[in-house]
């Protein structure tokens, strides 16, 4: 985990969305599930009176638990490091966390640390990664966030007039956006556990950007703006003999995960792909048949949809 100044806004959003389509591809809708609940505040507290040792221990106990790893056991350590936090990823059934020696004083930042170090765990058993440090760290912030973990790591955000803190790869507000994909998935609301001043509005944006994401044509809530263009590209599409277009609002590939819809022909005439609200998994139905349901193949959701 780096402690680089903090960035803000969403450079990685395009890695973010193909993080959570992998998560949802690898963990099928029932086990998904058993994380419905966030690790709650109290199971990670840790006071300034603890042992260093021993409240280590305690926190990384229950995040193992939280996070499905029952035959897993952290040995957690404390040394000078460039980092906040490092795994060493065996087969296990013993793993060996560092921690950056200013959590010594710190201490209530360690849960944190440590959601993000053994979600890194979690992944290598399930065989889950992307290539390059960069991406893999957004993938790993991306599972603990979604996990039920990660608000912990978007509460250690906390800035002053003379310092200012952030834990994990993912933006403050990208760590917002997750969470609200989360919410909308499970019916939970953690910002009652923020303690962080700086967490409230990084969630309320990123929750508005995972809002706007379910309110995209073709998707029947989408508003009468988003609507028209729709009409326009489809037949722009239509007149071009079904080449695909994006969106021109989109800045990103017609193909990307990011990329609100784009049109293409078929065997059976013109296809619209847009992204799952969901799991950002694209999803291809026939364009120009008006009102249908449609399900994502990956994550079960329902979509109503105005083709």
């Amino acid at each position: 985990m780096g402690m680089a100044p903090v960035a803000r806004g969403y450079p990685h959003l395009e890695t973010i969305r193909t993080a959570l389509t992998a998560l949802h591809r690898r963990l099928p809708p029932d086990a998904l599930h058993a994380y419905a609940t966030s690790v709650l505040p109290a199971d990670v507290a840790f006071a300034d009176h603890d042992d260093l040792h021993l409240g280590a221990q305690r926190v990384a106990r229950a995040l193992v638990q939280h996070l499905r790893l029952p035959d897993a056991r952290m040995i957690v350590g404390f040394r000078e490091m460039r980092h906040a936090a490092g795994v060493e990823l065996t087969s296990g059934p013993e793993y060996f966390i560092e921690l950056n020696d200013r959590f010594r004083t710190h201490r209530r930042d360690i849960g944190a640390a440590l959601a993000h170090e053994i979600t890194h765990v979690l992944l290598h058993r399930l065989g889950l990664s992307f290539p390059g440090t960069r991406d893999n760290e957004i993938l790993t912030d991306t599972a603990t966030t979604y996990l039920g973990a990660g608000w912990l790591l978007l509460d250690a955000f906390r800035e002053d007039a003379l310092s200012s803190q952030k834990l994990g790869y993912l933006t403050p507000e990208e760590f917002g956006y997750v969470l609200a994909k989360r919410a909308a998935l499970f019916g939970e609301d953690p910002s009652p556990w923020f303690t962080s001043p700086q967490a409230h509005p990084a969630y309320t944006a990123g929750a508005a950007l995972a809002r706007r994401d379910g309110q995209r044509p073709p998707l029947a809530a989408a508003g009468w703006a988003g609507r028209r263009r729709y009409a326009k590209d489809r037949r722009d599409a239509q007149e071009h003999g079904g080449g695909v277009r994006a969106d021109a609002t989109s800045l990103h590939s017609p193909h990307s995960p990011s990329s609100p819809y784009s049109f293409e022909s078929g065997p059976d005439g013109l296809r619209v792909s847009f992204p799952c609200p969901t799991c950002c998994q694209r999803i291809r139905l026939a364009a120009a048949r008006g009102r249908v349901r449609a399900r994502c193949g990956v994550c079960r959701t329902v979509l109503e949809c105005d083709t």
